[in-house]
């Protein structure tokens, strides 16, 4: 099919900056947070540090009270929402005086995200609690992808899945009690990094054209492993011939079919194709647009190897494999098995799992057979986030990683096959995965040229107050200036000329914000400060 290259528009859309964004309160006078709130409870976000000891000698506060309040908890809300799906830590500083308590709650502290547009916000509500010391100054952080969380509602996704907090609430020693706590809280911060921005397409296949596949891109791997079937109990053949798999208007087909068919002197009565990529990268997006067979017993799959495999027949074996399956890792972007119709499934297989099927997630695609879809992985060094058309349904992002539970920081390649099950159903005939188009994208590296051109660029005052002045020339003509709040938020954009460009800022909050810049020369970030 015809490839649509992203104008600048939709860059901006797609991108963020790999800088971090942060929400912050030392309670000096300077933060980004302005709605804090007390809850049930009294609120001092100004006062004197009556214990400027230990790892806290700052002079100012926020002074917790609860004097017997059932809900008691302080709180505040963000212009936009979280974004909890790459490296993304609360923290704050905490002193609770022994001498300020009644009753014998357990001593803890709950740091809670909800949604403010709801009329009652604690309903969708996620919490991570945890346990405190007292008389004494210390850091506590919570990170919703590495902390255990509890859904208040049960039916909730994972945090991480969803993006509909804007409300931060914590709460001290618990509620639905009348009990007294006397705390200190500082330094709050809320730290998010941006993942890689991955825009560069370094590898693609379309499916122009008719007939055969494109053997540049592709080889068809047909050797059977040792014992003359392969593994998991299937009972194909995978074959190099153009009747299992061919290009026809603008779409791979990869074709199961009901045949007799001997190959390796082994009689089977199913035939299938396997391609792998002759391409191979570490970190990026994939995404593949595809359409999914149907039948009982079908089991189609988008997926990824280790290059290292030692794995006869595979194409990389001869070259470069030095470890066998699962030390190779294996990443499987999609898979779907005719005997579950409409269910997706992504997994990931290492050999902390020995590599069953432990570390999965999958959704309902209702159409998935008779629609189109887009299948994407994005790999960083970080994690694995999968999702059909945007739809988060899985993240892998092991604590430890090591060659155990993370043999992912070297080259993978990609397959595309379908096998049969045993369970295939006697009036199969056959079915075809049809493939869109696949395609591979990694970040951008800039040349010097093009960041000399992007340090043509002057924003001035900084700090602002009532209007940002860009100052640029004529690379940059037609292209956009956008805001950002520190939560990705836009709250405003220009379009440039070559000269001075003014955007009115005076409606903005004050704090830290981030301008984007893109053209043909790059993507340029800036920090701003408004007065």
């Amino acid at each position: 099919m015809r490839f649509i290259t992203l104008t600048v528009f939709n860059l901006f859309f797609f991108v963020n900056s790999s800088l971090a964004q942060t929400i912050s309160d030392n309670f000096q006078g300077n933060g980004t947070i302005t709605s804090w709130f007390g809850d049930n409870c009294s609120m001092d976000n100004n006062f004197n540090n009556p214990f400027p000891t230990g790892i806290n000698s700052s002079t100012k506060v926020l002074k917790y009270s609860d004097t017997g309040g059932q809900y008691a908890n302080v709180r505040f809300d963000t212009a936009s929402n979280f974004n909890l799906t790459y490296n993304s830590t609360f923290s704050l500083k905490l002193y609770v005086p022994s001498s300020g308590l009644t009753g014998n709650q357990t001593n803890q502290i709950s740091l809670k995200l909800q949604n403010n547009l709801l009329s009652e916000t604690w309903s969708t509500q996620c919490e991570i609690i945890k346990p405190i010391v007292l008389n004494q100054w210390q850091i506590i952080t919570f990170n919703f992808a590495t902390d255990s969380y509890i859904n208040l509602n049960g039916g909730s996704q994972n945090p991480l899945y969803r993006s509909d907090f804007n409300r931060v609430v914590i709460q001290i020693n618990g509620e639905n009690n009348t009990n007294h706590v006397l705390a200190y809280l500082d330094d709050f911060l809320y730290a998010y990094t941006n993942p890689p921005v991955f825009t560069n397409l370094v590898w693609s296949d379309e499916f122009n054209g008719t007939n055969a596949i494109n053997t540049s891109n592709w080889f068809h791997q047909t050797q059977l492993p040792a014992g003359g079937s392969w593994y998991n109990g299937e009972v194909q053949h995978y074959t190099n011939r153009q009747i299992n798999s061919f290009v026809n208007n603008g779409n791979l087909n990869i074709v199961a079919k009901k045949e007799t068919f001997t190959d390796q002197g082994q009689t089977k009565q199913y035939t299938s194709a396997r391609l792998n990529s002759k391409f191979a990268f570490k970190y990026g997006r994939v995404e593949v647009r595809a359409k999914m067979p149907t039948g009982i017993g079908t089991w189609p799959a988008i997926w990824m190897l280790g290059k290292n495999i030692i794995e006869p027949g595979a194409f990389w074996t001869s070259t470069h494999g030095t470890v066998p399956w699962p030390a190779c890792g294996e990443i499987d972007i999609m898979e779907h098995w005719g005997n579950n119709q409409n269910f997706v499934q992504s997994a990931m297989h290492t050999p902390s799992s020995f590599g069953n099927t432990e570390n999965k997630g999958g959704q309902i695609v209702s159409t998935v057979s008779s629609q189109f879809h887009i299948y994407t992985l994005e790999w960083t060094a970080q994690r694995m986030i999968f999702s059909v058309d945007n739809a988060v349904h899985y993240i892998y992002n092991p604590v430890v990683k090591n060659a155990n539970t993370w043999p992912f920081d070297a080259p993978q390649y990609l397959l595309l096959n379908i096998a049969i099950e045993p369970t295939i159903s006697p009036n199969f005939i056959q079915s075809a995965m049809e493939v869109d188009y696949v395609r591979v994208y990694q970040e951008t590296a800039l040349s010097s040229s093009d960041e000399v051109k992007l340090n043509d660029i002057i924003l001035y005052p900084n700090p602002v107050t009532d209007n940002l002045i860009i100052k640029t020339n004529s690379n940059f003509s037609g292209y956009y200036a956008k805001i950002f709040s520190v939560l990705g938020q836009e709250v405003g954009s220009v379009v440039l000329n070559e000269n001075e460009n003014n955007i009115n800022v005076a409606h903005l909050r004050k704090g830290i914000y981030l301008v984007k810049i893109a053209s043909e020369n790059g993507i340029k970030t800036f920090k701003i400060i408004k007065n």
